[in-house]
């Protein structure tokens, strides 16, 4: 039986997701965890690899089992075993060619950022701070670019091996409250860090360091405009991954 599991972790102590050799991830505390309740080594695949320090509110990442599962009960005693910044927020069964990373359909990511002279010590940990002056406008003006199909081939780095820079991003708005800014995206795959790059255009655009013609000219031309930096993982986190599967409770 193949199951989906969907995560919800804070990566602050974590390596990424992706099991290492010599570092802590979250990819080992969960299969760590379903070995012991499963009582045999299980392998669970994630819809992507999180880089050190994201965050995820709804990771998706399937294993199997060679038993018919009690979902619930289930993910109450894996929970238990899971460490505080670690918990499964849902268990569903799935398909058995079913694939939490190419399976998927959609995934969105969520930005945090806020504008402020003064270091705030309660946002440090989840949010990237910009100083002002800052132009909002000019800032949504490049955010908004970055929807329809296009080669990202400057926004990320591609020495994993991709077969094609190209991507669709169906979405990149921002929410503005305050000093806050939240920034979502939604795509149909993304580049290593190219969340953060996208941000980091965004950003040094309401900073009046680069403007719509520069990051055009960054799609066409495959180079990254200077004074471009990739933003802080700390304020990055995946919200969900959707796969177009029937909805079903917790």
């Amino acid at each position: 039986m193949r199951y989906l599991l969907t995560l919800e972790y804070d990566g602050a102590a974590y390596a990424g997701w992706q099991r290492q050799k010599n570092a802590v991830t979250v990819q080992e505390k969960v299969e760590t965890a379903l070995r012991t309740l499963l009582g045999s080594k299980t392998v669970v695949y994630a819809s992507g690899r999180t880089d050190a320090g994201v965050h995820a509110a709804g990771q998706a990442a399937h294993f199997d089992s060679e038993r018919v599962l009690d979902k619930e009960r289930f993910r109450y005693s894996l929970n238990a075993l899971l460490p505080d910044d670690v918990k499964a927020v849902a268990l569903r069964e799935v398909p058995s060619d079913f694939h939490a990373q190419y399976s998927a359909k959609k995934k969105t990511y969520s930005y945090r950022l806020y504008i402020s002279r003064t270091p705030s010590p309660l946002r440090r940990a989840r949010y990237c701070r910009i100083t002002p002056p800052f132009d909002t406008d000019k800032f949504l003006a490049v955010l908004a670019l970055f929807e329809g199909e296009h080669d990202f081939k400057a926004f990320g780095n591609t020495g994993s091996g991709v077969k094609t820079t190209v991507r669709r991003v169906y979405s990149a708005r921002a929410e503005i409250a305050d000093d806050e800014i939240t920034v979502f995206v939604t795509g149909n795959g993304f580049l290593y860090n190219m969340v953060r790059v996208m941000a980091g255009c965004a950003v040094a655009a309401g900073k009046g360091k680069i403007g719509v013609d520069d990051v055009k000219a960054m799609f066409s031309t495959g180079e990254r405009a200077r004074g471009i930096k990739t933003l802080p993982a700390n304020a990055l986190t995946l919200e969900n991954v959707e796969y177009g599967l029937e909805p079903i409770g917790v």
